[in-house]
């Protein structure tokens, strides 16, 4: 008995061991292994990819840049990642952008707190590191982002949009307040309500003044965002004049667009993306 306990022991402990490796050798978060047979790999066909640091007052964080190959200038799409940082699901999807003709940078918006893709579940992401994130210093860290590539040749700012996943999708409705000058917002399944001692404002609690064009693309299976939730977002945007939207996919749950996990649902993913690229070609005059 005490032999077979140990065998047991010993492959939950090679399992461990051979997750923990392959997700460092994938760039994937620890937290969201084992990665889903749907994870998409997309190449640099095209496009060039490069790690950069961007000055932030006396600080500097880290962020990935993919431009198409060519001359531009190229519209310009920030993304904002989701709650498992900028790990290799963020960075595959800036390529994905890239080739579409964007001039793509996703900066790390969790640097200061820690590296969450090394953490090993939700609880400890959000315990150690999200919970210490605040709103102005996101906010602070997405302006310095389009100051940084402002003196690239290649980046049309007069054609600036952004995206977000999860806890980033919140970010696009709360940062789409903060700068009235970007073009457009993108928010995959973003929370609508809740605040925090570091995000004191919610979705709901900007909309009736936004006046970017925000789209809110949602999971009617979500259990975190509700139909409720949503129901209340929508009745505020319509007192306002941003011409925002929100679009529900019934049978898409939270995650629908993270083709490496198990939420993942290519129809909705795909009809979502195919609205996006429909929303920021209307806003920019593409």
């Amino acid at each position: 008995m005490t032999d077979q306990n140990e065998k047991e022991n010993l492959s939950q402990l090679n399992r461990r061991e051979f997750v923990i490796k392959t997700a460092l050798t994938t760039g994937y978060a620890l937290a969201v292994m084992p990665i889903a047979h749907s994870a998409i790999s997309t190449n640099l066909s095209g496009i060039e990819e490069k790690d950069v640091m961007i000055p932030v007052g006396k600080d500097n964080i880290p962020a990935y840049q993919v431009i198409p190959t060519g001359n531009g200038p190229f519209p310009v799409l920030a993304i904002c990642h989701e709650i498992f940082g900028l790990h290799e699901h963020i960075r595959d999807v800036c390529r994905r952008f890239a080739k579409e003709g964007f001039f793509v940078i996703a900066p790390s918006l969790y640097y200061r707190q820690g590296d969450v893709t090394k953490l090993k579940d939700i609880p400890e992401i959000m315990t150690k590191v999200v919970s210490k994130v605040t709103t102005k210093q996101v906010n602070g860290d997405i302006d310095a982002t389009f100051a940084f590539i402002k003196a690239n040749k290649k980046a049309n700012m007069s054609k600036t949009n952004i995206v977000g996943f999860c806890w980033g999708g919140k970010t696009v409705w709360l940062y789409a307040s903060h700068n009235p000058k970007i073009k457009t917002g993108i928010a995959f399944y973003g929370p609508l309500v809740g605040t925090s001692p570091v995000q004191p404002q919610a979705a709901v609690d900007i909309a009736s003044s936004l006046t970017v064009p925000v789209l809110g693309l949602y999971g009617g299976k979500d259990k975190y965002i509700t139909w409720d939730h949503i129901a209340q977002m929508e009745k505020i945007l319509e007192k306002g004049k941003s011409s925002s939207k929100i679009i529900v996919y019934p049978d898409a749950d939270h995650g629908f667009f993270a083709d490496y996990r198990e939420s993942y649902n290519k129809k909705a993913a795909t009809e979502a993306l195919e609205q996006m690229t429909i929303w920021i070609r209307k806003h920019n005059g593409l």
